[in-house]
């Protein structure tokens, strides 16, 4: 029966260089599947780190200029939470869809 096998089967170490190959590949818990998987998920998990740099730089930027001046600060508490001063009236017109 061990006569039948082709001659690189019958070689111990290129018999335990495949089995070691299907494991990693395979069998292990870290295969080349999860690395993959895990790699791509790397790799989103930057661009949102980037984006939100971005957004906090953006947020720092506007809070320095609002910070600044009174009048920017005043326009920015009226436009976007509607404030007002004593004795004005606020008409928000929306547009239909």
């Amino acid at each position: 029966m061990f006569k039948r096998l082709p001659p690189a089967f019958r070689n111990f170490y290129f018999v335990t260089g495949i089995s070691f190959l299907v494991w990693m590949t395979f069998l292990d818990s870290n295969d080349l599947i999860n690395r993959f998987r895990l790699t791509a998920k790397l790799r989103s998990l930057e661009h949102e780190r980037e984006y939100y740099h971005e957004k906090i730089k953006e947020v720092e930027q506007d809070r320095a200029e609002l910070m600044g001046t009174t009048e920017l600060l005043e326009k920015f508490a009226r436009e976007k939470y509607l404030m007002k001063r004593d004795k004005e009236d606020i008409f928000i017109i929306e547009e239909a869809d």
